[in-house]
């Protein structure tokens, strides 16, 4: 039984915390009804009036539908090939009978890539992908699903694990052949851990700009983390432009996570079997 005093302590906390979360975005959206002199000279102020011109000067600089369908696009593919590998590599790892010794150094291969940034392997990236003649969207998606692989198998092991042996055993006993265990039985338990995965991969690659601003070439290829830089000239900075079309591209992001959030939670914390 929690103490009216802790109660109150603990909803004084999480009111600071929320406030200290939702700030920023209340103040983009603040300064997208600015123009451009009144971000600069006074950007603490309530706007003067509603301006809505930034969002229309958005509007006519970016082509969404063509950001938009680029991202979905490399979003697509990227967990396609990212689920594939590591669901298997991690079924392998997880439920399979083999050395220990063997295991773990396989295991501490494949989440190696946690202890390092992806931010640092840019040049290295470019190269290769220079040297295989990647170019446009699948110089990206590549990395993705390179970058991702850790983190993917560090949930999926984490959670098979958790899996009773008995699971297998039952599916080999009623005739299930090893494709069979791994699609019918393994991947349906899975579907938790596999929500949160695709939700955290995706949020990643929308987001996701220091890649995308060094292997796209051509405007045609550019996601949405690309929009921003329409606003900046050589010698001049549209600053109601960038914070505007921030706001469009983050509005979709934030209904996703609201919409999928109690996925995020079920893949981190649910057990093995429900009864």
């Amino acid at each position: 039984m929690i103490s009216p005093r802790k109660k109150v302590v603990m909803y004084v906390i999480m009111v600071i915390v929320t406030t200290l979360m939702v700030f920023p975005f209340a103040w983009m959206l603040m300064l997208s009804l600015k123009t451009n002199n009144e971000i600069m000279t006074s950007p603490l102020t309530l706007p003067k009036t509603l301006n809505l011109e930034n969002f229309k000067n958005a509007l006519n600089t970016l082509n969404y539908a063509q950001l938009y369908g680029n991202t979905l696009f490399i979003c697509a593919i990227s967990l396609v090939f990212e689920l594939v590998i590591t669901f298997l590599s991690s079924f392998v790892i997880a439920r399979m009978e083999f050395s220990d010794k063997v295991r773990s150094k396989l295991y501490g291969f494949l989440i190696l890539g946690l202890s390092i940034s992806p931010f640092i392997l840019l040049f290295p990236v470019y190269k290769i992908n220079v040297l295989l003649h990647l170019k446009g969207k699948l110089a990206l998606i590549f990395p993705y699903v390179a970058t991702s692989i850790s983190f993917n198998t560090l949930l999926l092991v984490g959670y098979m694990k958790t899996l009773p042996s008995e699971i297998d055993e039952a599916g080999v006993i009623d005739g299930c052949r090893l494709w069979d265990l791994i699609i019918k039985v393994i991947l349906p338990i899975t579907k938790p851990v596999i929500a949160t995965i695709v939700i955290f991969n995706v949020l990643y690659i929308w987001n996701e700009f220091p890649f995308a601003s060094v292997m796209l070439r051509e405007v045609s290829d550019y996601t949405l983390s690309m929009g921003a830089s329409f606003f900046k000239g050589k010698y001049s900075v549209d600053y109601g432009g960038i914070i505007a079309s921030s706001i469009m591209i983050i509005v979709p992001e934030l209904i996703f996570y609201g919409l999928f959030q109690k996925n995020i939670v079920d893949g981190m914390t649910s057990g093995a079997v429900k009864g």
